[in-house]
């Protein structure tokens, strides 16, 4: 028995050869930025004691920001997000945004208190 309330979606694409277009150029522009971003962000986790030697902290806050960024923009193209309204867009956003912050203090706040506990043992 076949069912016959299952869409082939491929005979359901009701969009123009230019439309089309479209989607095929912004996939490449996605892909395009994804791995521009991962490339430098693995060629400042390789290189980061040539580039900046007396810079730790610089260098993991620049690849913090270039983490949300590549997931933030993973967000808003592959799961839609982006093509929300901007309400929408913030109700979704704004608590893992906190959320985030909340774990960075954590862990910031904490590994203060362990190196402050740990030169006492030294």
């Amino acid at each position: 028995m076949e069912r016959d309330d299952i869409i082939e979606y491929s005979l359901d694409a009701h969009h123009s050869e230019e439309v089309g277009r479209q989607i095929r150029r912004k996939i490449w522009q996605v892909t395009l930025l994804l791995a521009v971003v991962t490339t430098i962000e693995v060629a400042l986790g390789a290189y980061w004691k040539e580039w900046f030697p007396n810079s730790w902290q610089v260098v993991k806050l620049v690849y913090v920001v270039l983490t949300l960024i590549k997931a933030g923009f993973i967000v808003a193209v592959f799961m839609h997000l982006g093509d929300e309204r901007r309400n929408i867009r913030m109700i979704i956003l704004l608590p893992y945004a906190l959320f985030i912050l909340y774990l960075l203090w954590i862990a910031i706040w904490e590994s203060n208190y362990v190196h402050r506990a740990w030169e006492m043992f030294l």
